[in-house]
């Protein structure tokens, strides 16, 4: 039980400190509106998106006001859509695309994942439509969102998904030059990828989920900060050790606060409730950083020496903390540190303190991995490739989600600015070493076989 102190602290987190659930996301499964007619298939989803969704932005407002605690995001995962769209062309996917954008607008989410497929050990029919449907579906849709898994502990990496991705995100970028590429910022490339994960663009309900379920993904990197800051009030010098129990007890309250709102909705909406993920995720706002908490540590920037310990220090803290306060705990549950979505992360790649190099070896200890890079809008396609399998093989061997969203913004080179507004926030183009050799290697193909420690059975 929370203290009267505790509830009084939580209550201050509310009022001054950025706390808020970032997204309260409902899981449905999709596998009962399959059919080889393209328009029946898609009258069968609006119809279960509407039947079983329509009332979830509804039962999140009326829970968050009766709690006071804000839900920033409403959003809908659904079951791979790949799985659906074996009998059709990359045509027939988009249309299933543009039928969960339309079923996204009347319900009212701000996003819709699961537009995606599992390919770590090869290509079925749909999973090929799929990925080549990808870049069409995203340029002509607003809320859509796909992931792609290419890679996994227990299965290695599928070096040919690799190099199609990096295909993949080129043609992307170009589909949507007159946005800055922005629908790359709605395309993920996993290792690992959690099948309860609230949190877009990589968001979708995989197998052994319920029919349908409702995960959410709490936040608080702001509450984090002011809860260090206060450890070093009136002069004291609190030990590495005495700040890790700090962030821990924080993360407990902040995800007692979203599990509490997240086991409401799902009573309101009579659905079972998943998982709380833990992640620490930061907006564009001004104290609402995961960069900021380090700077309380005493780093001047992220990027700077000691951050990859500080990150994993930060990281385990959340996770205990959190943990302790949810009966299930799911999705990523770590540290988001997300490029053009943290103002102070922005800073320090703008000011060349965190380069692509340190920002892959942070990557290794947190959540997430490359998130909302920009790059030159002339990196190759290999290169793409390459930065993706060396993140992959992160996740791979640490038995641990690792994820790319990079973003080639046409027309730009290292030092400019792109903005995309909103959570998505702004960031100065990173700079890549775009290897002509690249090619030759990725181009080998094949599997990368996974590590030995695979083997647990």
């Amino acid at each position: 039980m929370l203290t009267d102190r505790e509830v009084a602290a939580t209550l201050e987190m509310l009022k001054n400190e950025h706390l808020d659930v970032r997204a309260v996301t409902l899981g449905l499964s999709l596998a009962d509106c399959v059919s080889d007619d393209i328009s029946r298939l898609t009258a069968r989803v609006l119809a279960k998106i509407d039947r079983v969704a329509g009332g979830l932005v509804r039962a999140c407002e009326r829970v968050s006001e009766k709690y006071g605690i804000p839900v920033v995001n409403k959003r809908l995962a659904v079951s791979p859509v790949a799985h659906l769209a074996g009998p059709f062309d990359a045509e027939g996917a988009v249309r299933i695309a543009r039928a969960l954008d339309r079923a996204g607008a009347d319900i009212g989410v701000d996003f819709v994942g699961g537009y995606g497929a599992l390919v770590e050990k090869g290509f079925s029919r749909g999973d090929e439509i799929l990925v080549s449907s990808i870049p069409q579906a995203l340029a002509e849709t607003a809320r859509v969102c796909s992931s792609v898994n290419v890679a996994s502990s227990r299965d290695g990496i599928n070096m040919d998904a690799v190099a199609l991705m990096g295909r993949i995100i080129r043609q992307t970028a170009e589909l949507t030059r007159d946005r800055d590429g922005l629908g790359c910022a709605k395309l993920v490339v996993f290792a690992n990828i959690p099948p309860d994960m609230p949190f877009m663009a990589g968001a979708y309900s995989g197998a052994g989920e319920p029919d349908a379920v409702i995960n959410v993904g709490v936040s608080g990197p702001g509450v984090v900060r002011k809860a260090v800051d206060r450890a070093f009030r009136d002069g004291a010098r609190p030990s590495l050790g005495d700040l890790s129990e700090t962030v821990k007890r924080t993360a407990y309250k902040v995800t007692r606060a979203g599990e509490i709102l997240g086991r409401e909705v799902a009573a309101t909406l009579g659905l079972p409730f998943g998982v709380v993920d833990l992640s620490l995720a930061p907006s564009p706002q001004v104290g609402d950083s995961v960069g900021e908490i380090f700077r309380s540590f005493g780093l001047s920037a992220v990027g700077a020496p000691g951050s990859t310990a500080l990150l994993a220090l930060v990281n385990d803290a959340v996770k205990k903390g959190g943990a302790f306060a949810s009966s299930h705990v799911g999705g990523l549950s770590g540290a988001f540190i997300p490029v053009s979505e943290d103002l102070v992360i922005g800073e320090a790649a703008r000011a060349g303190v965190l380069t692509l190099e340190k920002l892959e070896a942070l990557t290794s200890v947190c959540s997430v991995g490359l998130d909302m890079v920009p790059l030159p809008g002339d990196t190759s396609a290999a290169t793409l490739s390459a930065v993706i399998a060396d993140e992959m093989a992160i996740g791979v061997v640490n038995h641990k989600t690792t994820a790319c969203r990079l973003i080639p913004v046409p027309g730009k080179k290292a030092g400019d600015t792109v903005s995309y507004g909103g959570l998505l926030g702004e960031a100065a183009v990173m700079a890549v070493r775009d290897c002509p050799e690249a090619a030759a290697f990725i181009g080998l193909g094949g599997r990368v076989p996974a590590p030995i420690h695979s083997l647990r059975n």
